[in-house]
């Protein structure tokens, strides 16, 4: 709807005026385009802090998702060189701790709504995916070894592959799995799944202990959908929409000093 006021300024001032009417109000509609995720985000009030106070400022160049993919390609390979061992015992662990395979695939949706099954070492006992997809709280589901790799999360470090194999990236929003997708909001669900999903950012970081404030819930099904899953919207919209290198970095060192000091 047009606005009354510049209509009357446009009809006193010729062209130039209307020209300058149709500018100011395409940047106060951009404006509220890009202020609705947000604040549907801030709505939800939840104990995880502001997601504006975490999270690069510089606008996305041209060119810049080439440059992403050359620097998680030059990562990854370099991180897979460097901790093939670590990876070896790991998977010697989990193997030996409970029956099962090592690595536990999952259907997630990633960028343009395209399925791929993520890789995880397992955590968790054969079928327990059956009795729901949240783990909540002191989960019975999740194995001896399963404790110590979520606290640490070294069972993402397979997604390593997932990176390699161009599913994912190494910094960028959670991929999440297509039940939870499907509560994504119209006005973000494309803005959000524009970009490679990616192994941690930050609402990772920020929501780092999800699972324990889950498990105080008394529905955690419906807390994750009506809290949670919108607050996680929040920073993935402003990370879709803002994402740098220099940013990527900054997420990767947050991430690694949280997992160290936690």
């Amino acid at each position: 709807m047009r606005d009354p006021q510049q209509d009357s300024q446009s009809a006193a001032s010729g062209p130039d005026a209307r020209r300058t009417a149709r500018s100011d109000r395409d940047s106060t509609n951009g404006t509220a385009r890009e202020r609705a995720p947000a604040n549907a985000a801030d709505a939800s009030r939840s104990s995880f802090g502001p997601p504006d106070t975490l999270r690069p400022t510089l606008a996305a160049r041209p060119g810049s998702a080439l440059a992403k993919r050359l620097f998680d390609l030059v990562a990854v390979l370099a991180g897979l060189w460097l901790i093939w061992p670590l990876l070896l015992a790991i998977a010697l662990w989990v193997k030996l701790d409970s029956p099962g395979p090592v690595f536990f695939r999952q259907v997630r949706v990633g960028r343009g709504g395209q399925l791929f099954r993520i890789h995880k070492f397992r955590t968790m006992k054969i079928g327990a995916e059956a009795a729901g997809q949240l783990t909540v709280g002191a989960d019975q589901r999740v194995t001896r070894a399963g404790h110590l790799l979520r606290k640490t999360k070294l069972d993402e470090l397979p997604q390593l592959l997932d990176v390699l194999y161009g599913d994912m990236s190494l910094v960028g929003p959670r991929p999440e799995v297509p039940k939870y997708v499907a509560h994504y909001p119209d006005s973000v669900k494309d803005i959000v799944l524009s970009v490679r999903p990616g192994i941690t950012d930050w609402a990772s970081i920020r929501m780092i202990d999800e699972n324990e404030i889950l498990g105080k819930a008394a529905d955690p099904e419906r807390a994750y959908i009506e809290q949670v899953l919108p607050e996680k919207l929040g920073y993935y919209v402003r990370y879709a929409q803002s994402h740098t290198l220099v940013g990527d970095v900054q997420i990767i060192v947050a991430t690694l000093l949280k997992i160290v000091t936690r």
